[in-house]
């Protein structure tokens, strides 16, 4: 038998055997994290189970068009005093990056770890890991097909989104046969693909175009030209009254640049943190980078969170980048 299918039946039989459930994603969700807790809920819904699904801190209003979004609870807002025994945590790269919300675990809690990180350590009690996935949206599909559950519009808008947005709108190098088949099949559901791509892709707020503005003022090129990085305060943010989402994508910007290997975001999210964003092209691994700086993520896209000072973080991230590109820092 495949192992992953294996896998997957165990993740399928975790769904049905507990009856009420905590769902939650990372800390930050992206489309992929959003799109598979919310996934995971219509699923529990059509097993006639019970469910919380949780955040620590908001997800990004832009994702207001999936089913059951109402249904997200940001902890830091609405703190929750029930206590669960079944726990499904999906796109979390490792334990960490499930936040605060261990506090909501009775103590024998069975916890369900569903991802795609090449950097998860198998945190679960049941760990549905499949690192040459495109996105766990992907893994999900498989879990639903597993289930037996009913493939309609609203489970395949939360499944085709996590695709398209983990994928890049299937530009990255991850977008494989399989994930274009997958995604061929939710189109049948009635997802509207060019609605759906203007939404997470293309559709900007004017706070995210004054934060870039200011952004772009503090682009750096390092380390003989491999390496780019812009640079958000939380004055930015302040005087543009921006919101911490505004800045995402940032990044890309850095890493688009013809010559740059290694592409990173620093961006001030409270006083004395920092969120570190980094893209690669082909010379570096960024998830290693990452992990040795307390994160995780992918080869070419990862990131971690950082306590420090603006300068103390940029310093000591671009140490560890100097040894992944083999090349000195300017300074």
């Amino acid at each position: 038998m495949n192992p992953n299918r294996q896998f997957v039946r165990e993740a399928a039989q975790f769904m049905r055997e507990h009856d009420r459930f905590l769902v939650l994603s990372h800390i930050n969700p992206d489309g992929d994290a959003t799109g598979s807790a919310l996934g995971v809920v219509l699923m529990l819904e059509q097993l006639g189970k019970e469910y919380v699904v949780v955040n620590e801190g908001e997800t990004p209003v832009k994702f207001a068009f999936l089913p059951r979004f109402d249904h997200l609870r940001n902890l830091r807002k609405q703190p929750l005093e029930e206590r669960f025994g079944a726990v499904i945590a999906v796109d979390c790269a490792d334990e960490s990056r499930m936040g605060d919300v261990r506090s909501l675990f009775d103590s024998g809690a069975r916890l369900l770890n569903i991802d795609h990180h090449p950097t998860n350590d198998g945190f679960g009690d049941v760990n549905l890991i499949q690192t040459d996935a495109a996105a766990t949206a992907q893994i999900l599909f498989e879990v639903a097909e597993e289930l037996g559950v009913t493939f309609n519009e609203e489970l395949a808008l939360c499944i085709y989104t996590g695709l398209l947005t983990d994928t890049g709108g299937f530009r990255y190098s991850n977008t494989s046969p399989r994930v274009m088949e997958i995604a061929s099949r939710l189109l049948g559901f009635g997802v509207k693909p060019g609605e759906v791509a203007e939404r997470c892709l293309e559709e900007i707020t004017f706070a995210h175009v004054k934060i870039l503005r200011r952004a772009l003022h503090t682009l750096e090129l390092s380390h003989q030209n491999l390496i780019a990085s812009i640079t958000v305060s939380l004055a930015d943010f302040a005087e543009t009254n921006a919101e911490r989402e505004d800045a995402g994508g940032l990044v890309n910007y850095c890493r688009n640049i013809e010559g740059v290997e290694v592409g990173v975001s620093f961006v001030e999210s409270e006083p004395g943190e920092v969120k570190v964003s980094m893209r690669a092209r082909d010379r570096v691994d960024v998830s290693l980078v990452a992990k040795q700086l307390g994160g995780g993520g992918h080869a070419k896209a990862a990131g971690c969170t950082i306590r420090g000072s603006l300068a103390e973080v940029k310093q000591k991230v671009s140490h560890v980048l100097e040894e992944a590109v083999g090349v000195k820092s300017d300074e």
